[in-house]
């Protein structure tokens, strides 16, 4: 099909996405760009401004599995939090694909599209996971906060894991990259918008904690096989400014180690 190509404007939220994919169907258009409001990017292509709308995402989504199966779902819904360049435009290629070829499609690695979308997906999913065993979290007057900097949006596939992990207590982690932070309360989880967030000094027992991790961390650690490079390997550096035990006390609370 040979439609003609539109650049599409979108509020950026998942469902404002699927709204572009039925009114593309709908109009018959092929969107070449999608633009989000901080997006400062110029367009040569016509433009079409497209409101989200539950109900046309919602007939979207329902589609996704019965035409694309659960894995193909499942690359669609998750690619969404990727940092993929162009991620939209290269989801709006894969379903098209997948809607004209059915679920066989996530096994044409050779597709461009199709391979570029999985290997977003599992950098995606490789992130969460590492985070999973990297995020540390601090006592801020009976809440347990953290702070992370992902390059994808990792916090969905976070908040099942904590929630379930910390179902006792009150939790924040907060995203850095993409400024919004994950709540969990009595089992359950939100992800909210979040310009600002700041951890409070560590002082009384928070403090003892710390010290008693960094001296735990530096006990078992065998000097003779000490290899730097080895563990930036196994705990990319990227991740250390997060990390107490990488982190120095000062008076004003922690600096990178």
């Amino acid at each position: 099909m040979d439609w003609p190509k539109f650049t599409y404007h979108y509020d950026g939220g998942f469902a404002g996405f699927l709204t572009c994919v039925f009114t593309a169907y709908h109009q018959k258009e092929d969107p070449v760009c999608f633009l989000t409001p901080e997006d400062g990017r110029l367009s040569l292509w016509p433009e079409r401004e497209v409101d989200a709308d539950k109900d046309k995402a919602r007939r979207v989504y329902r589609s996704l599995q019965p035409k694309l199966g659960a894995e193909g779902k499942r690359l669609v819904v998750q690619g969404f939090l990727t940092c993929l360049p162009d991620r939209e435009v290269c989801l709006w290629q894969f379903l098209r694909l997948g809607y004209a070829r059915g679920p066989g499609v996530t096994r044409d690695l050779t597709h461009p599209q199709v391979a570029a979308l999985t290997q977003a997906v599992g950098h995606l999913t490789r992130e969460a996971h590492q985070f999973k065993g990297f995020v540390r979290f601090s006592d801020q007057g009976g809440v347990l906060a953290g702070e992370i900097a992902p390059k994808n949006r990792a916090l969905p596939l976070l908040g099942p894991h904590f929630a379930a992990r910390y179902p006792g207590e009150n939790l924040v982690l907060y995203d850095q990259t993409h400024r919004e932070a994950l709540f969990c309360q009595g089992g359950k989880w939100a992800i909210l918008p979040l310009e600002d967030f700041s951890l409070s000094p560590a002082a009384g027992a928070e403090l003892d904690f710390r010290a008693l991790w960094r001296r735990f961390y530096h006990t078992i650690s065998i000097e003779g096989r000490y290899n730097p490079r080895c563990r930036m390997t196994h705990m990319p550096k990227r991740y250390w400014r997060n990390m107490t035990e990488m982190q120095q006390e000062t008076s004003t609370g922690l600096k990178g180690g």
